[in-house]
């Protein structure tokens, strides 16, 4: 295995992890997303096919369809984080007022806030994208 097939997957897995978990927090657990947690898994859900397919081909386009999704992931999830941190004033927060919070503090998994799980999952693919080589067709 090469080092841009092992970037990408594990660029895979994280997706495939943070997908599935989202799911299972959804659906499983009942605990209804708020609006900036439905805009990441926007970014997020389209990355396990496309890395998959990319990994499938072995053609190296998942940096030229992932970097864009893993960027605007990471972007929101650091907006959430901050929301959920303090450190952005909740006056300005996307939530409506008939749906969960953005940054209500039982949004946590194992003790961990679910807006900072997903800024590591973003990162994290950001990062495994980026070690990749990345070859033109």
């Amino acid at each position: 295995m090469s080092r841009n097939d092992l970037a990408i997957s594990s660029a895979f897995l994280v997706a495939l992890a943070a997908t599935l978990s989202a799911l299972f927090i959804g659906e499983v657990l009942g605990q209804m997303p708020c609006t900036l947690c439905w805009y990441q898994r926007i970014a997020m859900f389209p990355l396990v096919p496309v890395l998959a397919i990319s990994l499938w081909r072995g053609d190296g386009l998942a940096r030229l369809y992932g970097l864009p999704l893993a960027l605007a992931g990471l972007v929101l999830s650091g907006w959430h984080s901050g929301l959920y941190a303090g450190l952005i004033p909740q006056s300005i927060a996307p939530c409506t007022k008939d749906g969960p919070s953005c940054t209500d503090q039982a949004q946590t998994i194992l003790s961990l806030p679910i807006p900072y799980l997903a800024f590591a999952a973003f990162a994290a693919v950001l990062a495994c994208l980026i070690l990749s080589k990345g070859k033109r067709p």
